[in-house]
This record gives C-alpha cells, structure tokens and sequence, in this order.
C-alpha cells in the first residue's frame, strides 16, 4: 500500500476533515438528517469555518510547541494585520492572535524540535518589523482545540 502520511496530514491541518454525522446522531439521540441540515446551515452561514484533526505532534514531528509574545516597531503598530498575515503562511505557525496587554501580537509555533524553533526564529521572527519577541515553550498540553488529550 502507498504510503501518503505526509499529503494527508498537510490537508488534515488546513481543514480537509469532515464530521462524521452518524457519531453525532448517535451522541445527540438525533436524526442523520436533522444533523446534517444544521451542519449544513452552520458551514453556510460560516459558524463552521472549517474541520481540522487533532494530532498527536510529537507523532507527526511537531512536537515542540512555542508561544511567542511579538511586539511591534513603532511604524507597524497601526497595522498588525499585515504582519500577522504575513507570519501565519509559514506552515510553522498555527495560530496568529493580535492582543492587548503589553505586547501585540500572539503566535503559536511548532516545530519538530528546539533546533527547527531556533531556524525559525532566526528567519522568520527577526525581520523587520519585529522589535521584540518572547517565547513561552509548552512542556505538555493537556486540551487543544475544545479536546482533553
């Protein structure tokens, strides 16, 4: 059998996951077809903005976790979208969060391991821009995306 681990866990992370309505008629004591309109009606109106796996990392070679505090030089403060846009194509980065309290920006990285981050950080993260960062490394996640693990 071909072996297509690689492709499959790309789409999974951006979104090629579908519900599997049986399981949730059978969890909800609802019909398959009550279940699949309202899911329908959500997809439509965009309260479901996409499906995605919950993953193992360490499994999938990403397992070091970052998050990393950004704040912002002076000429780009007004704009933080256009960096965080920027920031959230690198296949690296699974979340970009624009913040308040002090710093401006929150960015959840994974990597395969410290060495992978520190590329990362000396590529991506010390452009222009970006006048200061501080990274917080998750040791072991309990709850990702609404799943206790």
């Amino acid at each position: 059998m071909k072996n297509i681990r690689k492709d499959l866990i790309e789409l999974m992370h951006s979104g090629y996951c579908a519900p599997r309505i049986v399981d949730i008629a059978k969890k909800l004591k609802e019909s398959s077809p009550t279940i699949h309109y309202n899911i329908k009606q959500m997809e439509k109106d965009k309260t479901i903005r996409a499906y995605k796996a919950v993953f193992d990392y360490a499994k999938i070679d990403e397992g070091l976790c970052n998050y990393v505090l950004l704040n912002l030089d002076a000429e780009e403060y007004a704009n933080p979208e256009r960096i965080g846009k920027e920031l959230a194509s690198f296949p690296q980065v699974e979340s970009v969060d624009i913040i308040s309290g002090g710093w401006e920006m929150l960015v959840k990285v994974r990597t395969k391991d410290v060495d992978e981050f520190y590329q990362f950080v000396k590529n991506v993260l010390s452009r222009k821009g970006i006048a200061k960062t501080t990274s917080l490394t998750s040791l072991k996640q309990l709850k990702t995306e609404f799943v206790g693990l």
